[in-house]
């Protein structure tokens, strides 16, 4: 099921020896006006999927999204991020200037990193009661935020490192986990807004070659 918040679908189909995306396959290619009714295999259209998640559907899961707005509609490669940790149900710990939220709607257009490796039963059974024990230490009272230095990247970062302690794992520190695995899925969306808002104006958008990026595969967990 399309989720409004991911936008509409991109679908990518060849004509002319060229890779045409748009939103729905037109009855002429937009560069020949040849009919595209009959095609070979080869050319038949595929739908592109988009590198966006419901978040509070998201079990055990680092999000990020911008502070303000949308990836799609107000993202601009520079925008503020904001990130957060699911707890089993969906719902979104994160960080502010007032103190920890626990977020039950809001984070419905994020970009996901699940934290947990499938079968990882025990760790899940008790991450509710570690996510909510370490949100109630005095280090995330609201009087601690500090924009630059003590922020919602700290507090995420800080219970990641907790939770790899616990496992015997070792802990990253900001430039590492950023360069692993954040920046790979900033990469992605920010190929698939420049198509989707390419696609807006025009009405459609050519390459010579297959963009093999554009297609998110399945990220690999983090513990």
């Amino acid at each position: 099921m399309q989720h409004a918040e991911a936008g509409k679908p991109l679908i990518k189909f060849t004509h002319c020896k060229k890779c045409i995306y748009s939103f729905s396959v037109p009855r002429c290619c937009p560069l020949c006006q040849q009919d595209m009714g009959s095609r070979k295999l080869e050319e038949a259209p595929v739908s592109i999927s988009h590198p966006f998640t419901n978040g509070h559907q998201e079990k055990c899961s680092f999000l990020l999204r911008p502070t303000q707005g949308t990836f799609l509609r107000e993202y601009d490669g520079r925008s503020d991020l904001h990130v957060g940790i699911t707890n089993t149900n969906g719902v979104v710990y994160n960080y502010t200037a007032h103190g920890v939220q626990r977020d039950e709607t809001g984070w419905e257009q994020s970009v996901s990193i699940p934290l947990l490796q499938p079968g990882m039963f025990g760790l899940m059974d008790q991450w509710d009661k570690y996510l909510e024990d370490f949100s109630t230490t005095g280090a995330w009272l609201p009087h601690r935020y500090e924009e630059d230095h003590h922020n919602c990247y700290s507090y995420t970062l800080t219970f990641i490192n907790c939770i790899l302690t616990t496992e015997g794992r070792e802990q990253l520190d900001k430039a590492e986990f950023t360069e692993k695995y954040v920046v790979p899925r900033t990469r992605k969306v920010s190929k698939y807004i420049t198509l989707y808002r390419a696609i807006e104006v025009r009405g459609f958008y050519v390459v010579d070659h297959p963009d093999q990026e554009t297609s998110s595969p399945p990220g690999s967990a983090l513990c």
